[in-house]
């Protein structure tokens, strides 16, 4: 039995697309209907042949499915699950891609409609492109998705969520929603805050009368290539899992003070110590 004879995916994009393209190779979904605003992208999602027909009003758009994928801005996915809800089929499933679950999950479940389910999703992958022409289908493959279920999720939608992001190549992880935004908030969104903040104080720096930024070679590009990161995006993330944020930003603020008095007091043996414990760390995770 397929994963699903109609398909809806609001928001055709990086992420929405990639799934799409994914699931229509895997061959387990009947029919997929792209929904969304910007009716250029949408048309290159058909020629593509991402999806099979588009909608730009989403109730329209999502009758009949019985597998909805809400891959919108994180800032927009309560008040679009708002708006089709009432148009959702008996049974039908929907699941989202944002990387903040804990007040987004609890938003959207009471505005499920009785008979279907919302269960919380976040693939970690991603690149800094965005679009349906950057869609790719091996986006998710070796990569985890993180499922946040409560006590409120339906077993069978449930285990619909996970063969899809199972099918896409993901390896399934199920957590409580406040672990998930505290761990997410140190693996992806302070990366995102440092690199933005760099790339600003770089930019900013007035010693002398140019930018600096030209003359930046490979490493200060690649460590902050998710600088190019859609801003609309990463300000929603920013406001929605603010409190997990800061706390993260400060613990790093503790440890670049470290490192700035070893500098400052010259500590051969401190730095080689930082430098070291950093290194090991990092080879680790490779």
């Amino acid at each position: 039995m397929s994963l699903s004879k109609r398909m809806a995916v609001v928001g055709v994009g990086l992420i929405g697309g990639s799934l799409a393209r994914i699931l229509r190779q895997q061959g387990e979904v009947d029919e997929i209907v792209g929904i969304g605003r910007t009716e250029p992208n949408l048309q290159r999602a058909v020629e593509l042949g991402v999806i099979d027909r588009y909608c730009q009003d989403p109730c329209q758009g999502v009758q009949g499915a019985d597998l909805v994928f809400l891959a919108t801005p994180v800032c927009a996915i309560a008040s679009v699950l708002e708006k089709i809800a009432p148009c959702l089929a008996p049974g039908c499933v929907v699941t989202d891609g944002g990387s903040v679950k804990e007040s987004l999950v609890a938003a959207c479940e009471p505005l499920m409609p009785a008979g279907t389910c919302f269960v919380g999703g976040h693939p970690i992958a991603g690149t800094e492109k965005s679009g349906v022409d950057a869609s790719f289908s091996t986006l998710f493959t070796g990569k985890r998705c993180i499922i946040t279920p409560t006590g409120n999720t339906d077993e069978r939608a449930l285990r619909k969520v996970v063969r899809m992001w199972e099918l896409a190549g993901t390896d399934v992880i199920q957590m409580d929603a406040h672990k998930h935004d505290r761990i997410v908030a140190a693996i992806s969104h302070l990366p995102h805050m440092v690199a933005y903040s760099l790339v600003n104080a770089v930019d900013g720096y007035d010693r002398f009368d140019e930018s600096i930024l030209k003359y930046s070679a490979g490493g200060f590009r690649d460590f902050t290539r998710i600088a190019s990161s859609d801003p609309a995006m990463w300000r929603d993330i920013a406001l929605m899992n603010g409190p997990a944020i800061m706390e993260m930003m400060d613990f790093f603020s503790d440890f670049f003070g470290h490192l700035r008095t070893l500098v400052e007091n010259g500590d051969s043996a401190g730095l080689q110590k930082f430098f070291a414990e950093s290194k090991r760390s990092r080879d680790a995770i490779l």
